[in-house]
């Protein structure tokens, strides 16, 4: 009896010693995220509505919400949403809209976005989500933060539903001018992030040119083919604009400017089907009654089309997670946003990407 009475007893304080370690493993695991409570059109309200949303539906995210702490417990108090203030971190300074990003990070070095990506450069949070001026985030998470070894230029991307699915559009806007190899570079890095976030074991990739045949295009993309035909990357070729929304491709390569002009080409187009829909319906009653009739159908079709429903693009080859959303983002895009940076977290992207990068020979 003693002794199965001691063997009891060390199998208790192994499953113990078990449990105690998983629950230690579980705290240092979790995902410790920054909110930029100041960036955006409807900020602070929206970015932090979505974050207290994001934490009733991920209550183990250890998330933090930064800005101007007295405006932040306003909205938490005529809102009432619960939110611990010991996770707001103060910052005084707000880079808008209108301001010049290199000039506004280095005079405004208590903002939010300063402040918010020099905590991920120090390790002290895993993320950083913001909504507000896009040029500041890219410019502080790229020379605060820094980038990942063999990348020379970080890069934004876009998601556009399709036939296929859904089809991701690099780059959008980080960088306006480029050269071949920063093409080859966001094929790269974009490659992986689908491949990890969507599940696509090896996606189609092609360069957004003028027509479909090789000798098309411009200097850009004609040089940026022949780096992508000797590539390891499942490259198809040019793409035309229309290739975007017919899903030929799950990743379409551009440079800054044009995958810019996409961005906001394809930001109207939701706008213009409502305003078509409300044109049709007031030249007759008859029309006001069928349109009455298929209302809620047509919202719930035209639901991919909310850019609030995929929430942020990553800011792919800076060294940690930093995700921009649309300066319009709504709380639940705003939500979706920190949603996308645990997922990030979770799945090792930044390490994934720089485990990657060293497979190929010739970068930058």
């Amino acid at each position: 009896m003693p002794k199965l009475w001691l063997l009891r007893l060390a199998v208790y304080v192994c499953a113990k010693e078990l449990i105690i370690s998983m629950e230690q493993s579980l705290v240092t695991s979790s995902c410790k995220i920054v909110v930029d409570a100041m960036g955006g059109d409807y900020a602070p309200l929206n970015e932090v509505s979505g974050a207290v949303q994001a934490l009733i539906d991920f209550p183990a995210i250890d998330l933090y919400l930064i800005g101007r702490k007295n405006e932040i417990e306003k909205i938490l108090e005529s809102e009432k949403l619960n939110f611990n203030s010991e996770k707001i971190i103060h910052a005084e300074e707000v880079i808008t809209m209108s301001d010049t990003p290199t000039i506004a990070i280095k005079q405004k070095q208590n903002s939010s976005i300063v402040i918010g990506t020099q905590l991920v450069k120090e390790k002290k949070a895993d993320a950083f989500v913001s909504a507000g001026n896009t040029g500041a985030v890219v410019t502080a998470a790229t020379l605060i933060m820094g980038r990942i070894k063999n990348v020379e230029r970080p890069t934004i991307g876009t998601y556009y539903p399709n036939s296929a699915g859904v089809c991701t559009v690099f780059d959008v806007g980080a960088f306006v001018d480029c050269k071949p190899q920063h093409l080859l570079n966001y094929g790269i890095l974009s490659s992986l992030y689908v491949k990890e976030i969507y599940g696509i074991p090896n996606p189609s990739i092609g360069i957004l040119s003028t027509g479909e045949e090789e000798e098309k295009g411009n200097k850009l993309t004609k040089e940026a083919t022949l780096l992508f035909k000797n590539s390891k990357l499942n490259f198809i070729g040019n793409l035309e604009g229309k290739d975007i929304l017919n899903g030929k491709a799950n990743i379409v390569i551009c440079d800054g400017f044009i995958g810019n002009i996409i961005l906001k080409f394809g930001e109207s187009v939701p706008k213009l089907l409502k305003h078509l829909l409300k044109e049709y319906a007031k030249k007759s009653l008859l029309n006001k009654l069928k349109m009455g009739l298929l209302k809620n159908s047509l919202k719930e079709a035209l639901i991919p089309l909310d850019p609030n429903l995929y929430g942020g693009v990553p800011l792919l080859g800076v060294n940690g997670i930093c995700i921009i959303g649309h300066g319009s983002s709504s709380a639940v895009g705003i939500k979706n946003m920190i949603i996308r940076a645990k997922e990030m977290h979770e799945k090792n992207i930044v390490n994934k990407i720089e485990e990657s990068l060293k497979e190929y020979s010739k970068i930058g």
